[in-house]
C-alpha cells in the first residue's frame, strides 16, 4: 500500500514538481565562479515548505553547501543522496534555441536549460523524494539525508571533500546515490559503479628569449614544446600496468544486457563508432594535448610555451604515477630539465610541471553481490518498464571521494537525463525521465529504510 501511496503522490504533484525544477534551472550557478548559494537558497525554501529542516553553509562569494534529513536520528540505517548545484558556463548563448536560464519547456515533454541534465534534474528529484518521504509518515526506522554540494565541475574539493570532513564524518552511510545523468540513448539507463579519474596538467617550456633574427642566440620554447608533443605518446613506456576493474569483454557483457540478443548486440556495435570508443575509454589510460599558447610577438624568439593536458585514469591508476612517468618522458627522451615553479632562475632552461586538478577513479568492488543494488535494479525496471545495465562512467564524478575515503563504497550513479546532452548547447531533461527518477528515487528510499 505505502508504494501506491508513493506513486499516487508524485502523480498528483507533477506540475509542482516540474514548476520546482524549473525555478532551478532558473538560478544562476554556473561555476566559475559558482553562486550555487542560489540553488541553496530555493532548495532550503521547498524543503522548510515541507517541514524539513536544513542547513546552508556558506562560504567565500554567494557560494553554499546545503546537508538536510528526515530526522535527527543517524543511528540505525542511512541512505545518502548527493547532488551537485553547480553548473558549467553556457558558452555563447546566441547558439541556444532558447536562453540558457529560461528552463524553456517545449510541449510539455522537455525542460532546457544549462544544468537540465547536469544535474539540477537529479537534484529536484533528490530534494523532492525527502518530501515525500517526509509528508506520507512512513513510519520508516532509518534516515535518508540529502547532501547538496558545491564545486564539483571544478573537482568537487569545496564541496563533497569539504564535506565528508565537516557535515558528513561523524554520519555512518549505508548506501549512496549520485544523481549524476545516466542515460546513454538510445540504451536503457545505466546504473553506474565505477568512473575514471581526471588530472590536468599545465606544463610550462622555458627558454631564452632573443631576437628572431639571431634565433640561435636564444631558445625557443615553441620549439620545446614542439619535441615535448612528438615524444609525449612515449608516457605508455613509463607507465606500469594497471589491469582495469572490468575487462572489454566483462563491459561488452553488461552492455549487451540492454539488447533483445547478443548478436542484436554485436552487430550494433560494429556499427556505432561511438559505443566502440565508449567501451574502448573505460578499460585504458588516455592523454590529450588541448590548450597551447606561446609567443609574443612575431619577431622575437619566444622564451615562454604553455600546454594544457588532460589525462583520464582508470581506477587503480595513481597520481603520483602518472606524474613520474610525465616526467621521465621530459628528462630522459628530450633532456631537459624538470624543476618547481620557485626553482627557475632567468635564462635558465627548465620545464615545470603543474597540476591544475587532480581526482583518482574509484570502483565499488562488491556491488555483484550486493542486495541492495538488486533491489534498486529491479525498480528501476519497473519504472521506466526497460532493464537497466550496470557500466562505468567515461568521465570523473564526487562519487571517488565516498569510495576512495572508504566513507561509503557502496555508492552509485543513477539520475535522470542524457549524458550526451551535459555540457552542450541546448542542453534538456525529459519531463517523464524526471518524473520517473523521482518515483526511483522514493520507491528504493522507502524499501531500503523501511
Amino acid at each position: 500500500m505505502s508504494e501506491e501511496q508513493i506513486i499516487q503522490k508524485i502523480e498528483v504533484n507533477r506540475e509542482e514538481y516540474i514548476q520546482f525544477l524549473r525555478e532551478l534551472i532558473q538560478q544562476d550557478s554556473c561555476n566559475p565562479p559558482g553562486n550555487e548559494k542560489n540553488v541553496a537558497v530555493k532548495v532550503k525554501e521547498f524543503l522548510e515548505k515541507h517541514a524539513i529542516k536544513c542547513k546552508v553553509i556558506p562560504f567565500n562569494e554567494n557560494r553554499a553547501n546545503l546537508i538536510a534529513s528526515l530526522c535527527d536520528d543517524f543511528s540505525k540505517k542511512n541512505l545518502l543522496f548527493n547532488a551537485h548545484m553547480d553548473v558549467v558556463p553556457p558558452g555563447n548563448e546566441s547558439e541556444w534555441k532558447y536562453p540558457p536560464l529560461s528552463a524553456h519547456m517545449r510541449r510539455n515533454k522537455i525542460i532546457y536549460g544549462r544544468g537540465a541534465a547536469d544535474m539540477k534534474g537529479g537534484l529536484a528529484a533528490m530534494v523532492i523524494t525527502l518530501a515525500i518521504l517526509k509528508n506520507l509518515d512512513l513510519n520508516l526506522s532509518g534516515n535518508l539525508i540529502f547532501n547538496g554540494v558545491a564545486d564539483e565541475e571544478t573537482g568537487g574539493i569545496l564541496g563533497t571533500g569539504w564535506c565528508l570532513t565537516h557535515e558528513l564524518n561523524s554520519i555512518k552511510c549505508d548506501f549512496a546515490i549520485i544523481g549524476e545523468p545516466t542515460g546513454i540513448n538510445p540504451l536503457p539507463k545505466a546504473i553506474i559503479l565505477g568512473e575514471r579519474g581526471h588530472l590536468v596538467v599545465k606544463i610550462t617550456m622555458n627558454g631564452i628569449a632573443c631576437h628572431s633574427s639571431l634565433p640561435s642566440m636564444g631558445k625557443n620554447a615553441i620549439n620545446m614544446m614542439s619535441e615535448f608533443i612528438h615524444h609525449f605518446d612515449k608516457i605508455d613506456n613509463y607507465m606500469e600496468q594497471v589491469k582495469p576493474p572490468l575487462s572489454l569483454e566483462e563491459l561488452k557483457e553488461l552492455m549487451s544486457k540492454a539488447f533483445p540478443s547478443n548478436e542484436i548486440f554485436e552487430k550494433i556495435l560494429s556499427e556505432q563508432t561511438l559505443l566502440q570508443n565508449l567501451l574502448q575509454s573505460l578499460v585504458k589510460f588516455t592523454k590529450s594535448v588541448n590548450m597551447i599558447k606561446g609567443g609574443i610577438k612575431e619577431n622575437v624568439v619566444p622564451d615562454k610555451c604553455e600546454a594544457i593536458i588532460d589525462f583520464r585514469l582508470i581506477p587503480g591508476q595513481k597520481i603520483e604515477d602518472v606524474m613520474n612517468a610525465l616526467k621521465q618522458v621530459i628528462e630522459q627522451e628530450i633532456g631537459y630539465k624538470v624543476l618547481k615553479k620557485d626553482e627557475v632562475k632567468p635564462n635558465e632552461i627548465s620545464v615545470v610541471i603543474e597540476i591544475m586538478h587532480e581526482s583518482e577513479g574509484s570502483y565499488w568492488h562488491g556491488w555483484k553481490h550486493s542486495s541492495d543494488l538488486k533491489e534498486f535494479t529491479s525498480i528501476v525496471e519497473k519504472v521506466y518498464k526497460r532493464t537497466p545495465f550496470y557500466f562505468l562512467y567515461p568521465a570523473g564524478a564526487d562519487a571517488g571521494y565516498y569510495r576512495n575515503h572508504d566513507y561509503c563504497p557502496a555508492t552509485i550513479l543513477f539520475g535522470p537525463g542524457s549524458a550526451s546532452t551535459a555540457h552542450a548547447i541546448d542542453e534538456f531533461i525529459e519531463v517523464e525521465d524526471f518524473i520517473n527518477a523521482i518515483k526511483v528515487y522514493a520507491l528504493f528510499a522507502y524499501k531500503f529504510l523501511k
